[in-house]
């Protein structure tokens, strides 16, 4: 994967898609493809987490998946 993380965020937005086992998933569309990444909630404290939003608000997530390699396509 070749994505820059510039690439992802730049006027990007993020959507919910579900809840697991302490995580929330969101998923992306990059270049016409779609992607999903996990965010934990133990991390999040007392922070809302909307259905939709801009990705650069989600970018510390998104960089910590990508380093995590669950940043995954879907």
């Amino acid at each position: 994967m070749n994505l820059s993380l510039k690439d992802i965020v730049k006027d990007n937005v993020v959507r919910f898609s579900h809840y697991r086992a302490g995580y929330l998933y969101y998923s992306i569309n990059v270049d016409n493809e779609g992607y999903s990444f996990p965010v934990p909630i133990s991390d999040v404290g007392d922070a809302t987490f909307l259905k939709e939003d801009k990705a650069i608000l989600l970018m510390r997530y998104i960089r910590q998946s990508l380093s995590d390699k669950t940043f995954v396509k879907i």
